[in-house]
């Protein structure tokens, strides 16, 4: 018999994960803070829980897909959290980026309880939620993550093992600075290209098929100079994910020189009131400084 899914999240990237567990033809259950995405979910064929607690009960994994950790730890640990209604050997992925700490806090508060839990977030935005195709970085037990990969096949394109409790996250912050350090460089040789009158389409297409050439690069350059900020990925969750990095290095004492210059970015972005654009608008803080608009026209 399959196992039933829980599915605590349904925002701007939990509601598209949970819709293709649907389609797949899981018996899943879900519960969100607003309902309007419940109701989304049971119209596609999802059932309504009350609470977190009453998910855990109904299920035998449960996926959580919240904002930050201290949103994990109020779904996983909380007054009607998912350990409230979990049995033992009942398993909990957290696909959540939070801080690898507190992936590890809690993993060890469910293993008290005899749950088993994975740290499993994810990369590709709100376009590969929708399509399941995101990349998956998990942490936790061999046999956990084995138990997990139906799951992840169907979300996903990729799911990667990437150690014990709480490596998933280490992986997603490092994922966060080189995506985040790409967006900026590409923000700056773009302005740099408008400012000597080249065309920045014309600039990305000669150098997309070269080393310069990315994911990254592929995604969000055309969003730039098409001037469509349209949230995929949020500055706002970009620059919490940086935060975390950065937390992480403070604990580790390491100085990483782009994470802060990234972090202070972000930090004037949201600041601004531009929180809620996708993380190619990047671009306004170049373009500020510099007072040069990246435009294809």
């Amino acid at each position: 018999m399959a196992e039933r899914i829980g599915f605590v999240g349904l925002g701007i990237m939990g509601k598209p994960m949970a819709k293709n567990l649907v389609k797949a033809g899981y018996d899943v259950t879900v519960f969100n803070r607003s309902s309007a995405s419940i109701k989304e979910l049971v119209a596609d064929g999802a059932t309504a829980a009350s609470s977190a607690s009453d998910v855990a009960s109904k299920s035998d994994i449960t996926v959580v897909m919240v904002p930050d950790s201290p949103d994990s730890e109020a779904v996983v640990l909380g007054e009607n959290g998912l350990l409230a209604g979990a049995s033992p050997g009942d398993l909990i992925i957290d696909m959540s980026s939070i801080e690898p700490a507190i992936s590890q806090r809690i993993h060890a508060a469910c293993a008290d309880k005899g749950v088993h839990f994975l740290d499993a977030p994810v990369s590709g935005g709100e376009p590969f939620a929708i399509s399941g195709d995101l990349a998956i970085m998990v942490g936790g037990n061999a046999g956990d993550f084995e138990r997990a990969q139906p799951l992840f096949g169907i979300m996903g394109k990729s799911a990667v093992l990437c150690g014990e409790s709480g490596a998933g996250n280490v992986t997603k912050l490092a994922n966060q600075v080189v995506v985040g350090a790409n967006i900026l460089a590409l923000s700056e040789a773009l302005v740099l290209a408008t400012k000597a009158g080249v065309n920045p389409e014309t600039v990305f297409n000669a150098i997309k098929g070269g080393l310069a050439g990315s994911n990254v690069m592929n995604a969000k350059a055309p969003m730039m100079f098409g001037r469509n900020f349209a949230p995929g990925f949020r500055i706002e969750l970009h620059y919490k994910d940086i935060n975390n990095a950065a937390k992480t290095a403070n604990d580790l004492d390491l100085p990483l020189q782009l994470t802060a210059q990234l972090q202070q970015v972000l930090k004037a972005l949201v600041g601004w009131g531009e929180g809620g654009n996708d993380h190619s608008g990047i671009l306004s803080y170049v373009e500020k400084l510099s007072g040069v608009t990246v435009t294809n026209k």
